[in-house]
């Protein structure tokens, strides 16, 4: 298989290339380096957006949840999804409308704007840089622990790391947004054909869907209904999931910043509508994948049953495609969140743009070594960060919301209230605080302060209406 894998990487190598020298930029600037042009159709934005947000994770997470958890998932993931795409709809275009009115270069620094305090913006900056570094570089040490274990003394785990942290860095330095935008279609294509075949083989295995299931309960009947065999699925974990799912593309600034660059209102619903559609269509295989998982291999470790499902159970050319659609997943969404950093650091720095736009390529550079050091070096907590990267960027959602949302000229109540709710939800995580309250979990109660701190500034703090 080594072989195989070592022509499927040159050849996925050569199109990066090929994509790198097309979208080469000399002359670097905001527009045209951060934002891609600020002028992208639905296909495009439909590939970009469903590569940043569709990671390795999916194709190694995903189907291990099921495994362990059942089908539950689907009750979330369905009625979130939907949401996610009407709130896309909607919110979005008052996004776009305002981004352009206040000449958009970041969340950050529309933060600033909406509420006329850098305390706003860095508090956006923060709490994407404190969730998201952590999940990029938990995802690098996972897929470069999973190459490791697919090749065994070939190379250290830290130099496949550093391989996959040296390409991103590469390209995205040399080509911007766009060059990640057209990786991204790339990693799109190829992850989705890959998952597909996979599943489908793994429905092969037991002849027929219907057998499938019919097998699954046969070992373990729980897992075909809520709350799962682990008792997982509980009221609270579907209302803090669905919250975090839906408030996505405000609060995680590699998708706002796609939603905002979008050429047109008809442009951002079709892409929003497809969106919905491809998140069904890349999430049921894995589904499939887990199901198989839960028949054939229910007490093996999470490592050994994602080699198995998509390497020794397969054919060796199935198992290459599928090892370099896992890197491909990683690097596109790993560098969509460097990238989207750099991007949010840029929109606080008022000073000239080409300097302001060396300073940014720079702290590209120093997001992704941090990357990679924690990727290197990662602990429990910071694992435990990763999986609750979601969460911890949705609580930002009633600030970053009520400043896109609100006509009126803002208070420091959102910006002081988020930044107090993202201590108390990173202390609870790492043991220091009660992860819950009176029967409710934190982020139950934090979402819900927040909440009522939204309530306050509109009936109370607010002032008069913009002019």
């Amino acid at each position: 298989m080594l072989t195989n894998f070592l022509i499927a990487s040159a050849i996925y190598l050569v199109v990066l290339i090929f994509l790198v020298r097309r979208t080469r930029i000399k002359d670097k600037t905001t527009s045209n380096y951060l934002l891609g042009g600020g002028n992208i159709g639905f296909v495009m934005g439909l590939f970009t957006t469903a590569a940043t947000l569709f990671s390795a994770f999916t194709v190694v997470g995903m189907p291990d949840f099921f495994r362990t958890h059942g089908v539950g998932a689907w009750i979330f993931l369905a009625v979130s999804d939907t949401m996610m795409v009407y709130g896309l709809i909607r919110v979005g275009e008052i996004l776009r409308k305002k981004a352009r009115h206040l000449d958009f270069k970041g969340m950050s620094g529309l933060m600033v704007s909406t509420y006329d305090s850098k305390l706003a913006g860095y508090v956006a900056f923060g709490g994407a840089v404190v969730f998201l570094i952590p999940y990029i570089a938990v995802q690098i040490s996972g897929i470069s622990i999973f190459l490791n274990a697919a090749f065994p003394d070939v190379v250290p785990v830290w130099v496949w790391s550093l391989s996959i942290v040296a390409v991103m860095i590469i390209y995205s330095e040399t080509g911007g947004l766009r060059a990640i935008m057209y990786n991204d279609t790339l990693q799109g294509i190829m992850l989705f054909f890959t998952i597909w075949i996979v599943g489908y083989n793994c429905i092969e295995h037991f002849g027929s869907i219907e057998s499938m299931f019919a097998k699954v309960e046969s070992v373990n009947k729980e897992l075909l209904s809520v709350p799962g065999p682990k008792g997982l699925f509980s009221a609270q974990f579907f209302i803090i999931s669905a919250l975090a799912i839906i408030c996505l593309p405000f609060t995680q600034p590699q998708i706002s910043t796609r939603v905002v660059i979008m050429k047109s209102s008809s442009s951002l619903r079709k892409m929003a509508i497809g969106l919905g559609v491809v998140a069904i269509l890349v999430i049921l295989p894995t589904l499939f994948m887990g199901m198989y998982g839960a028949v054939l291999y229910p007490e093996t470790s999470t490592q050994d049953f994602i080699g198995h499902v998509l390497l020794h159970d397969q054919a060796a050319g199935i198992a290459a495609l599928g090892l370099i659609g896992l890197v491909a997943a990683a690097i596109s969404t790993s560098d969509s969140q460097i990238f989207a950093l750099g991007s949010e650091l840029r929109s606080l720095i008022h000073i000239e743009d080409k300097k302001a736009i060396s300073i940014t390529r720079v702290f590209i550079v120093v997001f992704g070594v941090l990357a990679l050091i924690f990727s290197i070096v990662s602990t429990e907590h910071l694992v435990l960060l990763a999986r609750t990267s979601f969460t911890g960027t949705a609580m930002m959602a009633p600030m970053i919301l009520t400043g896109i949302l609100s006509s009126k000229k803002l208070s420091l109540l959102m910006p002081i209230s988020t930044f107090a709710a993202l201590l108390f939800f990173v202390f609870s995580k790492l043991g220091w605080l009660p992860s819950s309250v009176l029967g409710l979990q934190m982020e139950l109660v934090l979402f819900g302060i927040l909440v009522l701190a939204v309530v306050l500034e509109n009936l109370v703090f607010g002032k008069k209406v913009r002019s």
